[in-house]
């Protein structure tokens, strides 16, 4: 690998969703409700969870850090997409590029872990509902939070290191509308294969292990499902798995398509489209998917509304 100074490249030009000038306008518009929508919503879902005690438990603990999680990945990738709509230059400079790209992969980490944990959450709620209480204790969700980020923290260091150790020559137009992994490769001068691999495997790493705490999961939880003799029992287990089941398909979902798909079948369009479900329209749809289908959450918005209309 070269030891690059990047001293040929000191911002890079976003290509962004399409070049047609009539519709940036349009697009500026629509991704802007999509990022309010996202802001009101997981905010929201953070502030009903603090001010209402009957939310203290460790679900909830796991949603609030959802949530945050998904503030923040949609924040790192559409205020810059935002302003490139209304912008003459769409230029990003080379530390912010990688700051973007830091953020981005930290809280795709993030929500990968935080998925599995939830999963481990149901699974003991629903498998041993009399030691819940006692096994998914305040400490350990705390612990399990932070091993969260601690690891999440480490792959995203690592792989941005390897992704900013090559140096940029060729070119400093990105075609996509953030700062993503293959089309800054497609820019460099350097010999890339150590990085991709490398990047492969820290990739794979948490997918994999996270998938594999998920399945193990579910296996044993549909197991208690199918040993439940009334329909009520069977309603109110389903319900408990339903939202995190929809969350981890949609996200998963993406994930592997974007990721594992055959190189034969890769288009930089598609993986624009793929990039915009999983960086935007995912973290507006989860606390949709949550507060829709729960009735704690909507409990506890009602409760919310109900105050406000006795102050006002």
């Amino acid at each position: 690998m070269e030891e690059g100074n990047h001293s040929e490249v000191t911002e890079f030009i976003l290509s962004g969703l399409t070049d047609r000038p009539e519709l940036q306008v349009p697009l500026f518009v629509f991704f802007l409700l999509i990022y309010v929508v996202t802001l009101v919503g997981n905010g929201g879902m953070i502030f009903l969870i603090i001010i209402d005690p009957r939310l203290h438990t460790p679900m909830y603990f796991f949603l609030v850090n959802l949530s945050f999680c998904d503030l923040c990945y949609s924040t790192a990738v559409a205020l810059k997409m935002l302003q490139n709509f209304l912008a003459k230059t769409k230029s990003i400079s080379y530390t912010a590029c990688a700051v973007q790209l830091y953020l981005c992969y930290l809280f795709q980490d993030v929500e990968c872990l935080l998925l599995a944990v939830m999963a481990y959450d149901r699974y003991v709620a629903i498998c041993n509902p009399l030691l819940y209480t006692v096994t998914i204790s305040r400490r350990l969700c705390i612990l399990l939070v932070a091993g969260v980020y601690a690891v999440s923290l480490a792959d995203a260091t690592t792989y941005i290191y390897y992704i900013f150790q090559l140096s940029f020559c060729r070119s400093n137009i990105i075609n996509h509308f953030f700062c993503d992994t293959p089309p800054l490769l497609a820019l460099s001068c350097s010999d890339t294969r150590i990085s991709e691999i490398v990047m492969f495997a820290s990739m794979c790493y948490i997918i994999a292990s996270s998938v594999v705490i998920i399945l193990l999961s579910y296996v044993y939880i549909i197991s208690t499902i199918l040993r439940i003799r009334s329909a009520e029992g069977w309603r109110k287990a389903f319900s408990t798995c339903a939202c995190h089941l929809i969350t981890v398909g949609m996200f998963y979902g993406t994930l592997l398509f974007m990721y594992f798909r055959p190189t034969s079948s890769y288009s930089m369009d598609t993986d624009k489209i793929t990039s915009v479900f999983y960086t935007l329209v995912i973290p507006m749809l989860n606390p949709l998917i949550y507060s829709l289908r729960n009735m704690e959450v909507k409990g506890a918005l009602r409760k919310a509304m109900n105050k406000l209309r006795r102050i006002s």
